[in-house]
This record gives structure tokens, sequence and C-alpha cells, in this order.
């Protein structure tokens, strides 16, 4: 799997939490950063095939829509 580099600017009162929550998950803040950017990526494309209908066909998978 090829990889990209990104920035990512955290605000200073959210990054604490987000180390915790990485290890509390016993991931890296790398691997709990880019789960939790699939998870978002993951909803909004389920948020637009409800806005096309398709929605219902997805019922019960993953988080709802």
């Amino acid at each position: 799997m090829s990889m990209t580099t990104m920035t990512l600017r955290i605000p200073d009162e959210l990054a604490p939490s987000i180390k915790q929550a990485a290890k509390a998950a016993g991931l890296s803040v790398n691997a709990y950063v880019v789960r939790a950017a699939r998870r978002a990526a993951t909803l909004d494309a389920g948020h637009q095939l409800a806005a096309l209908g398709l929605g219902r066909d997805l019922a019960g998978e993953g988080d709802t829509l």
C-alpha cells in the first residue's frame, strides 16, 4: 500500500485528548487519526447515498445514516 505524507494542524487544546484516546485504544496517534478520518469519510459517503435515496439499503451497516 502506498502512503502519502500530510501535515495536520491540531489545536493545542485538542492534542492531549487525541493522544490519550489513541493510547487507550492501543494505537499510535497516526493510526488513531487515520481510523477517525476513514470513519468520517465512510459516514460522509453514506450520507451522500442516503441523499440519493439509497440509505435504506444500508440499514444496520455501521453508523446510522
